[in-house]
């Protein structure tokens, strides 16, 4: 006969509870995923019970038993005592609705652009046909694979210059069978010679060397090239901006997401008509530009761009 089986008297929604008050006692910092403590508490729980992450809430009174209890304890404890972030304790990050592998390859999937994605980017498209899409610094690919995800018709390309991000990558779309996802080695554009798409899609590095430097320890578990982007996070975006409209059909569009380097792009090209999208919780740094315009100011764009090392 199987060994009878004893429950705690502890629930979930207790356990929860504790996770989330001992992550702010020890004044964790959130933003990889999850933007606070109960969320990653309760993904942490679930990950531990091998439940889905959007298990209904009926569920929250249900009990633990002791070797349960031991394991949602001990990867608190490595959160706490760590700092690791949630992601790459449990292997997971959802993004535009979909599971995807992280680890430390990559940094966490975490980009507003996943609201995009979900919408078809419109309004920004206007109904414009697209045949293919790049993702340029695709890291985990969550950006190529998702945006192949939800338009199977289309070509996507997903390029990076690491080459751990692209096995990471090709682990994802593996994993989400996104057969329509191309992945390339390429510093920028320099690995896409010759090559046209009507979106361009990235989430570079953007932040400024003084932050990256101050960022807390959450964030050294992620791969620094994916963050540090010079003196003000503008190094590679500058030249995305330079050399997209090579790589844009006569009607392309250019989505770039800079986060709080926004206010230093505007100051340096503030003849440059930039579309700041407006997302559910609010402007996060993200813009949207076309191809005509770049090229109308490409020679600004070219002279900025090219005093960067």
């Amino acid at each position: 006969m199987p060994a009878p089986v004893f429950f705690e008297p502890l629930t979930l929604v207790d356990l929860i509870r504790y996770g989330a008050s001992r992550f702010n006692a020890a004044g964790l910092t959130f933003g990889h995923s999850y933007d606070n403590a109960l969320d990653e508490a309760t993904q942490l729980v679930l990950h531990a019970l091998h439940l889905p992450h959007d298990l209904s809430p009926v569920y929250g009174q249900g009990k633990v038993t002791s070797e349960e209890k031991d394991a949602i304890l001990a990867l608190f404890e490595r959160r706490v005592a760590e700092r690791i972030p949630a992601a790459y304790l449990t292997g997971e990050a959802w993004f535009a609705g979909l599971s995807f592998k992280s680890d430390r390859r990559a940094l966490v999937p975490r980009s507003p652009i996943a609201e995009l994605i979900e919408s078809g980017f419109e309004p920004w498209l206007g109904g414009r046909e697209v045949g293919r899409a790049l993702d340029l610094c695709t890291g985990s690919g969550c950006i190529a694979i998702a945006t192949a995800h939800y338009h199977p018709d289309w070509e996507v390309i997903g390029a990076d210059i690491n080459d751990d991000a692209l096995s990471l990558a090709a682990e994802n779309k593996a994993r989400l069978h996104a057969d329509n996802v191309e992945l390339r080695k390429s510093d920028l554009f320099q690995g896409l010679q010759g090559e046209v798409f009507d979106l361009i899609v990235t989430n570079p590095p953007y932040v400024t060397n003084e932050e990256t430097d101050a960022l807390p320890k959450e964030y050294s578990f992620e791969p620094e090239l994916g963050l540090r982007a010079g003196d003000d996070g503008l190094d590679l975006a500058l030249k995305i901006l330079r050399d997209a409209p090579e790589h844009l059909s006569e009607d392309g569009v250019l989505i770039c997401e800079v986060g709080e380097a926004e206010r230093a792009l505007v100051e340096l090209l503030p003849q440059l008509p930039l579309a700041w999208v407006e997302f559910k919780v609010g402007q996060m740094g993200i813009f949207v530009v076309e191809r005509h315009d770049l090229v109308e100011h490409h020679d600004e764009i070219k002279r900025l761009a090219d005093a960067r090392a």
